[in-house]
């Protein structure tokens, strides 16, 4: 059940995670956020794939969900970084995990 437009609540942990790490995008954005401070045009190039549109929409999600800290550099033009929350860091043991199962499948699966 839906409480507000970033709270779940639910019996199920796993439907939680999915929640706020699912989807395409969020998982690499917090990976490749977890090797340093990024602007949004260091993320577009670290996945190619990714539209704008949905880059910008997955990242006010994610700061929404306090995992994403967003500062603005008060420059001309404006310079805005990302970096993961000490909340969002909670979350890198899961990435690796992630990171690690994908793997032995790739390996399993294409080798």
């Amino acid at each position: 059940m839906r409480t507000s437009a970033n709270a779940v609540i639910s019996q199920c942990p796993i439907e939680t995670v999915m929640h706020v790490i699912g989807g395409k995008w969020k998982p690499l954005i917090l990976w490749h956020l977890m090797e340093s401070t990024k602007r949004f045009s260091d993320l577009e190039k670290d996945i190619p794939e990714v539209t704008q549109k949905m880059l910008t929409q997955h990242l006010r999600e994610l700061e929404s969900d306090g995992l994403v800290v967003r500062t603005i550099h008060p420059s001309v033009p404006p310079k805005v970084e990302y970096t993961l929350s000490e909340y969002g860091i909670t979350l890198l043991p899961v990435l690796e995990a992630m990171c690690n199962w994908g793997t032995i499948h790739n390996q399993k699966n294409y080798s």
